[in-house]
Parts: structure tokens; sequence; C-alpha cells
């Protein structure tokens, strides 16, 4: 029945991480947004959160995605006098926003989503190896 269990846990964090991995490429797809007038903010990074719970059912805990934050850093600004969001002195706020560290990040996670999917895999095989040992 462990094994089983093992199987649930790892597909909830698969499931968290493959949230985790869409608000990552948001944020890197978003990297370049501007505003469309000098009132607007410009596109402003999400920080995924995780939150575990134990779930009575299965007995174990498990993970999900939490409540998306959003970034609190200031935005760059760039000289750009000729764009529309271009405010008085020609500046225009770029988004918050640091590709390396998204890059950085998505590599991460998508190392813990294939080590819950090796876990998964691992498990499958075990379950298959008892089984072959029952009929034979």
């Amino acid at each position: 029945m462990d094994l089983i269990k093992s199987l649930f846990v790892s597909a909830s964090g698969l499931k968290a991480q493959n949230g985790r991995m869409r608000i990552i490429a948001e944020n890197i797809a978003n990297a370049n947004s501007t505003a469309r007038t000098p009132e607007e903010e410009p596109y402003r990074r999400k920080i995924p959160t995780f939150k575990s719970h134990f779930d009575k059912e299965l007995g174990a805990e498990k993970v999900e995605l939490g409540k998306v934050a959003e970034d609190s850093s200031d935005f760059k600004s760039t000289y750009m006098p000729g764009h529309p969001a271009a405010d008085e002195k020609g500046y225009v706020l770029q988004p918050n926003v640091n590709t390396l560290v998204e890059t950085t990040d998505m590599r991460e996670a998508q190392r813990s989503y294939e080590a819950n999917l090796n876990v998964i895999e691992s498990t499958r095989r075990m379950l298959q190896r008892t089984i072959d040992i029952l009929r034979a």
C-alpha cells in the first residue's frame, strides 16, 4: 500500500511543478512587455508558491500549487522617448522580470518534475515485479 501512496504523492508533485513551469513560462513570455500608456504599469513578475496538506484518505502529505504572488520589486526604466508609454522625460517602465533568474527557476522546476517522474516509474517497476513474483 505504501507504493500506491508514493504514486499519489509524486503525482501531486508533478502537478505542482507543472503549474510552476507554466507561471515561469508566462514570466519569460512577458519579459519585454511594456505598458500601453505612461499611466499603466508593465507586466509584474509572478512568483509561484507551494502548500502542503495532509490527505486523510491517502494518509500522506501532498503538495500543490499555492497562491500566485506578485513580485513587488521595482520596475526597470529605459530611455525610449518615442514609445507610447514614455513619461514626460522619455523613460518607459520595463517589467521586473530577469530572464536569467526565470531560466534558472525553470531548470530547477524541470529537475523536480523529472525526480517525481522517476519515483513514479520506479514504483511502477516495483509493482510490476511484485505481480510477476506472485504469478510465479
